[in-house]
């Protein structure tokens, strides 16, 4: 007999209770994580179908250390919010892509992570798709 595969589980900030990205836990051997960086997708931009917020970590400048991708639906369907944690440095990479407006949107920002910056900084990120999404559907209250 087979059973369910029970979901993996869901790591949470101690800090700010929000759930932690997949994989974004001790991303360099020796350096311990000590910068939660707090994605905050606008509201206004829950509606979009196919929108996604892709996050790069940048060990080194030459050294693309992890990559994950959070649709749209995850930020809809997670009250609490997604953070990821990183070492004091390198540097990140957010991107937001909604590839069904006609041209597609994509911005892009950078974070760079101080080696000076003390242990237990915050930085929350706010993210806005530029325009609004042809189809997008309304938030339901």
């Amino acid at each position: 007999m087979s059973q369910p595969l029970t979901p993996p589980q869901q790591f949470r900030s101690t800090q700010s209770g929000r759930n932690v990205v997949p994989g974004w836990t001790n991303l360099v051997p020796e350096r311990p994580d000590t910068v939660e960086i707090q994605l905050d997708l606008n509201p206004d931009d829950y509606g979009r179908e196919h929108a996604l917020v892709l996050a790069e970590y940048w060990a080194t400048p030459d050294d693309v250390t992890l990559q994950s991708i959070l649709p749209v639906r995850a930020f809809r369907e997670a009250a609490d919010g997604w953070c990821v944690f990183v070492p004091s440095q390198g540097r990140v990479l957010l991107r937001a892509i909604d590839p069904q407006p006609s041209p597609p949107v994509l911005a892009s920002q950078w974070l760079n992570i101080d080696p000076q910056t003390p242990p237990g900084t915050v930085v929350s990120v706010a993210i806005q798709f530029p325009g609004t999404a042809a189809g997008a559907a309304p938030l339901s209250s």
